[in-house]
C-alpha cells in the first residue's frame, strides 16, 4: 500500500511540529552537516538528536548519505517546498470560504 497524501501531510507536519527538528532542518538546508556536528549544537544527547534527524529523514525532509564512519544530513530544498505547497492550498480553501461570506454579506446588506 502506497503512502496517501494525508499520509505525507502528517509526517511533514509532525516532523515540523518541534524546535529542535525545526532548526536542525534549517542547518542542514544551509549545507551537509554531519549528526554528530549536529549533535553538538543541542543540549540533548546524541541518541537524541539521532532521533529527531530521523523523523526528518522519515518525513522526507532531509536525507543521509554516509561517509566513512560518518552519517552526513541535508535537506531537501522540495519537500520543504511540498510543505508550502500544501500550506497555500489550505489557505486558497481559507480564502474561498472569506470570499463567500464576504458575498452573502453583500446580498444581505443592514445585516452585519
Amino acid at each position: 500500500m502506497g503512502e496517501t497524501d494525508e499520509d505525507r501531510a502528517d509526517a511533514l507536519f509532525h516532523a515540523l511540529s518541534d524546535r529542535t527538528r525545526r532548526d536542525i532542518l534549517r542547518r542542514v538546508l544551509t549545507g551537509e552537516h554531519s549528526v554528530s556536528a549536529l549533535a553538538e549544537k543541542y543540549d540533548m544527547s546524541f541518541a537524541a538528536v539521532q532521533k529527531h534527524v530521523a523523523v526528518l529523514e522519515r518525513a522526507g525532509l532531509i536525507t543521509k548519505r554516509r561517509q566513512g564512519r560518518e552519517a552526513l544530513a541535508s535537506g531537501d530544498v522540495e519537500a520543504v517546498r511540498s510543505v508550502a505547497s500544501m500550506l497555500d492550498e489550505l489557505e486558497d480553501i481559507w480564502r474561498g470560504r472569506v470570499a463567500r461570506i464576504d458575498d452573502l454579506l453583500q446580498q444581505y446588506p443592514g445585516t452585519h
